[in-house]
């Protein structure tokens, strides 16, 4: 599933560095990204999801509590995939029995996390030259990972490829725009002027992304951010929008942004 030889680089990254301040007092010993989901750590539905895929390794970063991420995982997990998510595959994609894991551990390196562009930046090295990314701290079980759209995407000439979801109560003005929609309904992400009436969506934080998007003249960060330099990624996703490399498409998936107590209980009381 690697798009670059070397035993050591993943095609996906899932993002774990954040503190969590709004799911205290949760948060205060377990980083958000472990917390329990229909029985089991937020983060590993998407390792699931990954493996059913076919994709065999992940990378994740890390800051707070992070070494909790690392003992509850370690480096290889072993999984048994769901038969609907097999269902949802293409047809000649197979599952993973198990998916091997990385880590970036930011906290440990340089005290804290380093927001998602320069986390992303720190991680480069790890990486393919295109990769899956998503953050840990959102639930959505229908995503499904493939290897057609990670391979459409390498030949698209994009830097990104965003996922676009119906707008939250708690983000009710959305992110983004989606624009030239075609047939297969995928656009021009844009950035509409605050006092445009075009649509906008939430971005759902799942993406695949080309490496040059965090390299000159997208991203001032040096290779492998030696120094730890903190970037947010907005920046670097409006750059690119603005010279036409970012593409999207919308998730009409089961999505949540499990951003208070109070969502968590919600989805906890759900049916899985």
């Amino acid at each position: 599933m690697s798009t670059t030889t070397g035993p050591t680089t993943s095609p996906a990254i899932v993002l774990a560095a954040g503190r969590g301040e709004r799911m205290r007092p949760l948060t205060d010993t377990s980083p958000k990204p472990l917390l329990q989901v229909h029985g089991k750590p937020l983060m590993q539905h998407h390792l699931e999801a990954l493996a059913a895929g076919g994709f065999a390794s992940a990378l994740i970063n890390t800051a707070w509590l992070g070494e909790q991420i690392e003992a509850a995982f370690q480096s290889v997990l072993a999984l048994q995939p769901k038969q609907n998510m097999r269902e949802q595959l293409s047809k000649g994609e197979q599952n993973a029995a198990s998916i091997r894991l990385h880590y970036s551990h930011e906290g440990r390196d340089f005290g804290g996390a380093l927001e998602t562009a320069g986390g992303i930046a720190r991680a480069l090295p790890q990486l393919d030259t295109v990769f899956w990314s998503m953050a840990g701290d959102v639930f959505a079980p229908d995503m499904v990972f493939t290897a057609s759209a990670l391979e459409r995407f390498a030949r698209s000439g994009m830097l990104a490829h965003l996922w676009l979801v119906p707008n939250p109560a708690h983000n009710t003005r959305g992110d983004f725009g989606l624009a030239d929609v075609g047939a297969d309904g995928i656009g021009r992400c844009v950035d509409p002027l605050p006092d445009s009436n075009a649509p906008r969506y939430t971005y759902s934080t799942f993406a695949l992304f080309h490496r040059d998007l965090f390299a000159q003249p997208w991203c001032d960060i040096p290779a492998g951010n030696p120094h730890g330099i903190k970037a947010p990624l907005a920046p670097l996703l409006r750059k690119a929008m603005q010279g036409a490399r970012v593409s999207a498409e919308i998730y009409t998936g089961r999505w949540t942004d499990v951003g208070t107590p109070e969502r968590l209980a919600e989805l906890n009381a759900q049916t899985p």
